[in-house]
C-alpha cells in the first residue's frame, strides 16, 4: 500500500549550472511512501543531477524540493538528509573509515546516537545486506560488490524514509548483481533508482519516469512506461530482457 501524500515532491522544480545551463527544467514530481520508482534516459538527461537535490546537496534555481510536505532549505537541509538517504554509484565515495563497522556507524553518530545505538543499528544493517562477518575489515579488502552493499548499508543505518540510488546494479558481475536485486526487493523502503538495468527497473519498481534533456517525458505504472518500445527508443532506452522474452523477441 502507498500513501496517500508525497514524500518527496519537486514544484516547478529548475536548476541551472553556474554558466547559465539549464540541467533541469521545471520538474513536478511526487513520490508517495511506498513507491519504488525508477528513474531512467540517456546519459546527460540530468538524473543525478535531479537525486542530488533529493536532500539538498543541490539547491534548486527555482521552484522546491519538499521533504513529507516541507520544502529543503537551510534551515532544514539537516534534517532533509536524515529522512532521504542516498546511495551514490560509486561505494568509494561513501567508504572511508578504517573498518566496515566505523563506516556503517559514522551517519548514526552524526545524528547523535549513542554508541551503544549506533552499535545496533550497524549490526543490523549489516545484517540486511549480508555482510555482518565483514565488520572489523577494511572496505578496501572486499570485492566491489561486498562495498556497495556497505554503502547501502551506511545508509540503512540512518533509517531514512526514502533511499535515493544511483545505479546500484552498475560494474557488478552477474552473481552480485542478483544478490543487489534480491537484497534491494526484500527492503521495506520508498525507493527512487535512477538506473540504465532495464531489467532491475522491471523487477523493483512499480513505477517508471523517463528523464531526458532535462524534462520528465513519461512518468507512468511499470507495465505501461517499459513496455511502450517506441518511448524507449527515442529516448535511448530498450525493452527489459524479460519483456522481450514474453514478446518472444531476443
Amino acid at each position: 500500500m502507498h500513501g496517500t501524500h508525497p514524500i518527496l515532491e519537486f514544484a516547478a522544480m529548475r536548476y541551472a549550472y553556474p554558466d547559465g545551463t539549464e540541467a533541469l527544467c521545471g520538474i513536478d514530481l511526487g513520490i508517495r511512501v511506498g513507491e519504488r520508482v525508477a528513474l531512467l534516459g540517456p546519459n546527460g538527461a540530468g538524473k543525478s543531477t535531479l537525486m542530488l537535490h533529493t536532500n539538498g546537496i543541490l539547491r534548486a534555481t527555482a521552484g522546491s524540493v519538499l521533504v513529507d510536505g516541507t520544502a529543503i532549505s537551510d534551515a532544514t537541509v539537516k534534517a532533509a538528509r536524515t529522512r532521504v538517504g542516498i546511495v551514490f554509484q560509486d561505494p568509494d565515495d561513501q567508504l572511508f573509515m578504517t573498518t566496515v563497522f566505523d563506516d556503517v556507524a559514522f551517519g548514526p553518530l552524526n545524528m547523535g546516537l549513542s554508541r551503544e545505538e549506533a552499535a545496533d543499528r550497524v549490526h543490523e544493517a549489516l545484517h540486511a545486506v549480508g555482510l555482518a562477518a565483514e565488520a572489523s575489515k577494511s572496505g578496501q579488502h572486499l570485492s566491489f560488490g561486498q562495498r556497495k552493499r556497505v554503502a547501502l548499508a551506511t545508509v540503512i543505518s540512518m533509517r531514512p524514509d526514502v533511499l535515493v540510488l544511483d545505479e546500484p546494479t552498475s560494474n557488478l558481475d552477474p552473481r552480485a548483481r542478483t544478490h543487489m536485486i534480491e537484497l534491494l526487493s526484500a527492503l521495506d523502503a520508498t525507493m527512487l533508482v535512477a538506473t540504465h538495468d532495464m531489467d532491475l527497473a522491471w523487477t523493483l519498481c512499480d513505477r517508471a519516469l523517463v528523464l531526458d534533456s532535462g524534462a520528465i517525458v513519461a512518468d507512468g505504472p511499470r507495465e505501461l512506461v517499459l513496455t511502450d518500445e517506441d518511448l524507449l527508443s527515442a529516448h535511448g532506452l530498450e525493452l527489459p530482457w524479460s519483456v522481450r522474452l514474453s514478446a518472444g523477441r531476443r
